[in-house]
């Protein structure tokens, strides 16, 4: 898939290690070299995937996502008559035609755009966002299929041409049934199981009012390890830290505040951690004692020095 060893997404920051040789699985987009190699020309693919990400409404460190790739017939292709750059056009302009069929099928009528982005395994790549609850969330990247991963799976990238996107289908489920967490959707709560059924296409009724709680913790972040300037600390370990303490307690954490010492040129951090249960009331009593825990394993396992 053209990701290189020095690839940001194959560090531990981002991925989970069983061992050195071994991830778990962190897109669908990694079954794609070898069905092109079994000879399929469009295929969807759907798989559990897991990351370590950021903490808010519309991330969880295991979520479902589904692949869709499609090759184009020569006859698709020959309105282009031949011309590499119309041909990329007329692959682009039919992803994107689909994907924005596809929303306003399960949606309606909705606000989207269109962002350019950045995928080892697309040229060009972009990503499709939706105004939900007021802010733009991104439900699937996508792009033209690079003439490299159609040579990986032993094809003639001359001929071969089409798009591939990956959809995240549990933010798809949170705009079709105005679900405001993905966190839900891990509840063994009834009061939110039972309001759907196979086939039926409702809106979710909010059962829980329940205020938020939130700690704010403060640190110096460690030495810096190379001549970069790359701090041996990345937000994503805190997360998962925090997310090891809280489990689905935490509903989001936001960085407050970032200043460097003009003397000593160290950098400090503060983030706000949001605690909120689905089904009931928190007290400051446990979430205290959930926050002291954090604040201990941050020293100890990021050495960061508390403020």
């Amino acid at each position: 898939l053209r990701i290189g060893p020095e690839h940001v997404s194959r560090q531990p920051s981002d991925t989970y290690y069983v061992n050195h040789d071994t991830v778990l699985r962190t897109h669908t987009s990694a079954h794609q070299v070898e069905l092109l190699q079994s000879g399929l020309d469009r295929f969807l693919v759907v798989g559990d995937v897991y990351r370590r990400d950021e903490i808010d409404r519309s991330h969880y460190p295991i979520f479902h996502q589904m692949e869709g790739v499609k090759l184009f017939t020569p006859a698709e292709l020959a309105p282009a008559q031949g011309n590499p750059d119309r041909e990329l056009q007329l692959i682009q302009d039919d992803l994107k035609r689909g994907l924005e069929g596809l929303a306003t099928h399960l949606f309606g009528p909705t606000e989207m755009r269109w962002v350019e982005e950045y995928f080892p395994f697309t040229e060009p790549s972009m990503e499709l966002e939706i105004q939900f609850q007021n802010e733009w969330m991104e439900v699937l990247g996508c792009g033209v299929v690079h003439p490299e991963i159609v040579a990986n799976a032993g094809r003639n990238p001359n001929q071969d041409k089409g798009w591939a996107f990956g959809l995240g289908l549990e933010r798809w489920a949170m705009v079709l049934f105005d679900i405001p967490d993905i966190r839900l959707f891990w509840s063994q709560d009834e009061r939110f199981s039972s309001q759907f059924a196979s086939g039926q296409i409702v809106s979710f009724q909010p059962y829980s009012k329940y205020p938020p709680c939130y700690k704010d913790i403060s640190f110096w972040l460690p030495p810096t390890q190379d001549d970069n300037d790359n701090y041996q600390f990345h937000v994503n370990d805190l997360n998962e830290l925090v997310r090891g303490v809280a489990g689905d307690l935490v509903e989001q954490m936001e960085l407050l505040d970032e200043f460097t010492h003009p003397k000593t040129q160290k950098v400090s951090q503060c983030y706000r951690i949001y605690y909120r249960s689905m089904d009931r009331s928190l007290t400051n009593a446990e979430i205290d004692a959930l926050q002291e825990e954090v604040r201990r394993l941050a020293e100890s396992e990021l050495n960061v020095t508390l403020r």
